[in-house]
């Protein structure tokens, strides 16, 4: 199944999980977009530029967030990074929007805090990295240990260097979903 994705994130985001699930969404022959504030060019913590490379699509701005336009949200660590881009309405309107809707809502390492500030975990069950862990239980979240956790259409991976099932759990999620959806 290829669908589209979106990829939200801010300053200081975590190099590695922008990179490896923005290049493995691609590798599966999905649509990508990067989302940032403004669509103002940004930097990872270790100095990956936004955009990546010459093949890269222009950034998009919060504010052109379409539920309508996707079938996963990729919510991207690094800590300074999802915590600013939860402070901005757009995106947790976008997010809350996505769940409603069914759609596949991915957050990894600190990438749940927007989860939490979208009011999407009451009553899931998620895992945590550790510096999280208590804002997602005071979300109303079931912490579970664990390195990734599927509840519904809501994942959630505790740490990057999990990053290979968070991923197979997004594609495979998402084919379920898109499957579904035919069904009816």
């Amino acid at each position: 199944m290829s669908g589209s994705a979106v990829i939200i994130t801010g300053p200081g985001f975590q190099d590695h999980d922008v990179v490896f699930t923005y290049y493995r969404l691609l590798e599966e022959g999905w649509h990508v977009d990067v989302a940032t504030k403004n669509a103002d060019a940004v930097s990872g913590k270790y100095g990956i530029p936004l955009p990546m490379d010459k093949t890269a699509r222009p950034l998009i701005a919060f504010e052109d967030l379409d539920v309508g336009e996707y079938d996963a949200v990729i919510l991207t660590g690094g800590h300074e990074a999802p915590d600013r881009v939860r402070q901005d309405r757009h995106v947790l309107d976008f997010v809350a929007g996505m769940d409603r809707a069914g759609k596949v809502v991915a957050g990894l390492c600190h990438g749940p805090w927007i989860m939490v500030s979208a009011g999407v975990l009451r009553g899931r069950r998620a895992c945590a990295y550790i510096g999280l862990r208590d804002d997602v239980i005071n979300a109303g979240a079931e912490v579970v240990d664990s390195d990734v956790i599927v509840d519904g259409n809501i994942i959630t991976c505790s740490y990057y260097g999990y990053m290979g099932a968070f991923m197979r759990s997004v594609l495979e999620t998402a084919e379920k979903i898109a499957a579904a959806g035919q069904a009816r």
